[in-house]
């Protein structure tokens, strides 16, 4: 269906269901499915089968962003029940390596074990409250700096200075804390409130869909978080669609099909975004030609192998398009030699979706891995200090040639509230586009709290996974999930 200009709506159509019901309007384009129809490889049921449901065209309040008694009731209703994205395997590769993962008031030590295992605890001595690491490490034994009361890399308790004076507690009484720890395709997951869903039924459908993606087989080459000035969910929210690209992004338009990407939900959790690269925008009435999209994709693309950006960087025309061949299909044709070659894994069978595209899942409520084969982007958002506040993270996984041991995962280098993503040159491109949005989101922050209406309004299509979330958000603030129960 052709895409509307609300400047030529009158009230009556904008109030007016489409015909084929709520939620069935398409941007004007190629859609997604023919897309997958014409990719030179069969396209798998996981990037064929649509799954969306409408789920209302209600206003949200703005105060869930704004409010302290809102933050407050996320920390106590939905935190403690939900599994967080805590760390990657890489990050704790050896016995006694830890990691500190804080987020919504609580700080935890993940911690490597002799055998392999991981186990997480509170990070807080239970002498007089004083955190007991603040940055990741390795070591056997945790030892409070304050007055010395130490635990073991396990949890359990070690032993304390004048332990005379303490005749009132018991060893067993002095073992720190546990959250529960759940792992898949090396991600690291955490959960303070034991029991409810495991993490493969809270993650699913994304242990089927990442089956081909492997993401065990790949180490985190990049880290980067920044304190952001905005709410965590306006920041988050704003990587849950493509169509801000027209005005936000204006550079990827030529080879990005921002307003004809999917948008599919599934059950309560777990959401993608399918952003097709290597097709002009809708909004670009005249392109010039196939090999000015993939000239325009190699300039201003922040995803594609290194390897294949600087093979291009230094020869312009080391991928050119031949006659008859879509841009598309040359960039995914030079993706997959590259790919195989930097990996030693036959991707012969990858589709270009796979090699090409923003693969966007996002998993309730802070959790967005990219699916595909290229270098994957992963996102997660964490509370802030305020309800004005949070901190973004972004890792960069790249897979580890075949053979070759998964190695220690890098460093976080973390910028504060005043620095700019571009000061990370190691972002590249990336810190570029992250510095577009920020220039919107203290300012969402800002007119939320002015708001005169004090609602924000969604599409029905292109925003579903904002809808589902908040959906989901509100099922735990009510108590219909979770632990927490009304009076």
């Amino acid at each position: 269906m052709a895409e509307r200009d609300p400047a030529l709506a009158t009230k009556s159509q904008l109030e007016t269901p489409a015909s084929e019901g709520l939620g069935a309007d398409r941007s004007k384009g190629i859609s997604w499915s023919e897309l997958m129809a014409r990719d030179s490889r069969p396209a798998p049921a996981i990037l064929t089968e649509e799954s969306y449901t409408y789920r209302g065209s209600e206003p949200i309040p703005g105060e869930r962003y704004t409010s302290e008694d809102f933050a407050k009731a996320e920390r106590e209703r939905m935190w403690p029940y939900v599994w967080q994205f805590a760390a990657r395997e890489e990050d704790l590769p050896e016995p006694g390596d830890f990691v500190v993962y804080e987020n919504a008031g609580r700080s935890y030590l993940v911690s490597r074990q002799d055998d392999g295992s991981i186990r997480a605890m509170h990070n807080v001595c239970l002498h007089r409250g004083r955190k007991l690491r603040t940055e990741e490490g390795t070591t056997d034994k945790f030892v409070c700096p304050f007055h010395g009361f130490a635990w073991n890399k396990d949890g359990s308790f070690n032993s304390m200075p004048c332990q005379w004076d303490f005749p009132h507690l018991s060893e067993q009484s002095l073992d720190l804390p546990e959250a529960e720890v759940g792992r898949w395709q090396g991600y690291v997951f955490i959960r303070e409130e034991k029991g409810g869903p495991t993490l493969e039924e809270f993650l699913a459908p994304l242990p089927e869909h990442f089956k081909r993606w492997r993401h065990d087989e790949c180490a985190s080459v990049m880290r980067v978080a920044k304190e952001v000035p905005a709410n965590w969910k306006v920041v988050m929210e704003a990587f849950m669609e493509a169509w801000h690209t027209i005005v936000t992004h204006p550079q990827l338009l030529p080879f990005t099909g921002d307003s004809n990407a999917a948008y599919w939900t599934w059950g309560d959790n777990v959401n993608v975004n399918l952003v097709p690269f290597g097709v002009m925008s809708p909004h670009i009435e005249e392109g010039q030609g196939e090999q000015w999209i993939v000239d325009q994709f190699i300039r201003y693309n922040g995803r594609s192998a290194d390897n294949y950006e600087e093979a291009a960087r230094d020869n312009p025309m080391a991928i050119a398009v031949p006659d008859g061949v879509s841009a598309r299909a040359a960039l995914g044709e030079a993706m997959r030699k590259a790919y195989t070659a930097s990996t030693g894994y036959d991707h012969a069978d990858a589709t270009d979706a796979e090699l090409l595209d923003a693969l966007v899942y996002n998993v309730f409520p802070n959790f967005s891995p990219w699916g595909g084969f290229m270098p994957n982007v992963v996102y997660n958002w964490r509370t802030g200090k305020t309800p004005d506040t949070c901190i973004m993270e972004v890792r960069i996984l790249s897979r580890i040639p075949k053979g070759q041991p998964i190695p220690r995962g890098a460093p976080l280098k973390m910028l504060r509230l005043d620095q700019k993503w571009t000061e990370a040159p190691e972002l590249g491109i990336l810190g570029d586009v992250f510095e577009q949005d920020m220039d919107n989101l203290p300012y969402v922050q800002e007119g939320l709290h002015v708001s005169k209406t004090g609602n924000i309004n969604l599409g029905n299509y292109q925003e579903i996974r904002i809808r589902q979330f908040q959906d989901t958000l509100m099922k735990y603030i009510g108590g219909e999930l979770g632990g927490w129960k009304q009076d």
